[in-house]
């Protein structure tokens, strides 16, 4: 028998307070009030929060560069799919169309939920899974805002100028958790 699909949304990435180095992406049940958090590395965190945040790089990163290949060959991602838990790793499956037959492949879910938010495809967990990791809203430690892990008085103390130029070179140098860090500061003096 074919475990039940629930639909999930991602609603945000915070630090992780467990695992140095690693953070924490959040998703809702869609319909429902559990959360399920997945502990992800940095690239990935990086990856997702440029997406989220609208921030242009001046190359195309690895996820973007797999949407653009499969936009070209006109396959579809219909959905990922959470389908295994196992010793604290997802596992999970990103279900394409071609117009003639369904794709799995296999993938991180960090990766997989990275390539969704950027095509818009829905994402599933199993109920099994869902029922085994997802937490309550009032267990989980309020959300992060935007913490630099570094804290960087000169940057807090520029004019818009210099933040925006700072922006820039942040964003030609990859660093996007600073670049995300200089673009709240931004909006707050505007």
């Amino acid at each position: 028998m074919a475990s039940k699909k629930i639909k999930l949304k991602l609603t945000g990435i915070t630090f992780s307070q467990v695992q140095a180095g690693a953070y924490a992406l959040i998703l809702d049940e869609d319909e429902g009030v559990r959360r399920v958090p997945i502990m992800i590395g940095t690239p990935e965190a990086q990856s997702i929060a440029i997406f989220l945040e609208r921030l242009r790089p001046p190359r195309p990163i690895t996820h973007d560069l797999f949407v653009s290949l499969t936009n070209m060959l006109n396959i579809k991602l219909k959905e990922i799919f959470i389908h295994k838990y196992e010793e604290g790793i997802f596992f999970s499956s990103l279900i394409f169309d071609d117009g003639v037959k369904e794709i799995h492949l296999d993938a991180r879910a960090s990766d997989a939920i990275a390539i969704a938010i950027r095509t818009g495809a829905d994402i599933f967990i199993t109920e099994e899974i869902m029922n085994e990791v997802s937490i309550e809203p009032e267990e989980i430690i309020e959300k992060t805002e935007n913490i630099p892990q570094e804290t960087d008085l000169a940057i807090d103390n520029m004019d818009l100028d210099d933040l925006q130029n700072a922006l820039d070179e942040a964003i030609v140098t990859e660093n996007y958790e600073k670049a995300s860090y200089i673009r709240d500061l931004i909006k707050k003096l505007k």
